[in-house]
């Protein structure tokens, strides 16, 4: 096979996260501009390698005032490092067993 190149569609796709805050309640966010690819030269994707690009700007928890504070020094340091770059290292096929 060939290397395969697939963009990632910001339109049909979405990177949240949730993070617990105090054990009391979750608090669930998004980044809004992303970018990425998932790259193989498998059928199986055994070999696939995964690039993610987030930019922290667009960082949304649906509360202002946080989300700007997530963008300064204590968190992110947006003005510093304005995006998140992930690159798997590597990618594991696993069969996965239903029990009904």
């Amino acid at each position: 096979m060939a290397v395969k190149i697939w963009a990632i569609d910001p339109m049909h796709s979405e990177v949240q996260f949730k993070i617990k805050h105090l054990v009391v309640s979750t608090i669930t966010g998004s980044f809004k501009k992303f970018q990425g690819t998932v790259t193989t030269n498998k059928e199986d994707f055994t070999d696939a390698e995964i690039n993610l690009n987030l930019d922290v700007k667009s960082i949304d928890t649906n509360q202002s005032d946080r989300d700007e504070h997530l963008q300064k020094a204590d968190f992110f340091d947006s003005e510093t490092y304005p995006e998140i770059k992930f690159q798997s290292t590597s990618f594991t096929k696993k069969l996965v067993t239903i029990m009904a």
